[in-house]
Parts: structure tokens; sequence; C-alpha cells
């Protein structure tokens, strides 16, 4: 069973780190949260029945984690938006960067969930529409709806806070 896991490790850790850093949108915390998945599914991997993929399964368990963590600590203010290090661009560029940044931010942030999380799960974790529909426990043509509808409400928002 070990040599088993220490495959599934190698197969599937892009993909459920990938799916942390949606989530947590924090390198260090996308680690953490990463190795706690694979922790709690080495030692629930008797219970794993096979009924979703296992990178499914892996990426369950690891939005569990994600939002028991939240649900313990107190929330973070959401205004900090990440640098970019873009040393060419000059500082009128890199202004305009931030605050188009900002304004995407504030955009998705605002939109309710599925949304939210469905364009999140699908831009930053890269998941499949058929991935993003098992975790919901819907169909891959829902995840493929719910993640278009957001994209045009984001544009829309986009769109008057010109």
């Amino acid at each position: 069973m070990e040599k088993d896991f220490e495959q599934v490790y190698r197969e599937y850790f892009d993909p459920v780190y990938r799916y942390a850093l949606a989530l947590t949108r924090d390198v260090h915390a996308a680690e953490e949260l990463t190795q706690e998945t694979f922790f709690k599914a080495m030692q629930g991997i008797d219970g794993f029945r096979g009924e979703s993929s296992v990178k499914t399964w892996l990426c369950g368990i690891a939005k569990n984690a994600f939002f028991s963590e939240q649900r313990r600590k107190k929330p973070e203010p959401m205004d900090a938006v990440p640098e970019r290090a873009d040393e060419a661009a000059g500082p009128e560029t890199l202004a305009l960067d931030r605050e188009e940044s900002r304004r995407i931010h504030r955009a998705l942030h605002a939109l309710p969930e599925p949304y939210k999380e469905v364009f999140s799960l699908r831009v930053f974790g890269q998941l499949s529409f058929r991935d993003i529909g098992e975790l919901f426990g819907k169909t891959d043509n829902w995840a493929c709806v719910v993640y278009h509808r957001a994209r045009a409400k984001i544009q829309a928002e986009m769109e008057e806070s010109k």
C-alpha cells in the first residue's frame, strides 16, 4: 500500500498543489495545504471507494481542509493584491496593472457562490469542468455553464467600473 501511495503522491502532487494555490492564493499556504491533503489522504486511503477520480477525491480533501482552517481563523482583509515583479515595465504600467488587478479581484470577490469558486477552480486551479463538476456533485456541463456565467458577470462588472 505504501508504494501505491507514493505513486499517487508523485502523479497528483502538481494538480493538488495548483488547486490549493487557487484556494489559498499564497505559495506557502498552498504548500502546507497540499501536505495536509496528502497526509489526510494517506490516513483515509482505505475509505476511498473509487466513486470519483483520485484527483477529485484529493481536491475534495484539500477543499474541506481549507474551509475547516478558514472557519478556525479570523477572516483577513482581502485588500492586498500581490505585487507583480516586472522590472522592465515603467511605473505607469505597473500602476495600471495593479489597479486593473484590484478591479478584477474586487469583481471576482463580489461574485456569489458557486460562481466565485467555480471560476477560481477553473482559472487558478486549472481544473477541468469534469473535475469541478465532480467536486460539487454536478455534471461537467453544469460547471461549464457556471464558469461562463461567472466570466460574463466579471466582464460586466469590469465594464461598469471603467
